[in-house]
């Protein structure tokens, strides 16, 4: 279709042509679902670790002196 053409029509959406160049990879809608899915959760896992390991709390007597580094 040339701009021509489509310069009479109204322009796409673009969900429409999101899911155009998906369809045209060869990726389905449900496969871009798990995959967002499984982002997520890994994302969800991160935050908690991220958060018990914060919470926890460390002997006074374990915590190393930071180390002194000599820059030349």
């Amino acid at each position: 279709m040339s701009r021509r053409e489509r310069a009479g029509s109204r322009p796409r959406k673009a969900c429409c042509m999101v899911s155009e160049i998906l369809e045209e990879a060869g990726i389905d809608r449900e496969h871009v679902r798990r995959v967002r899915r499984q982002v997520l959760e890994g994302v969800i896992l991160l935050c908690r670790w991220q958060l018990q390991r914060m919470e926890e709390e460390r002997p006074a007597a374990s915590r190393a002196r930071p180390r002194r580094v000599q820059v030349e």
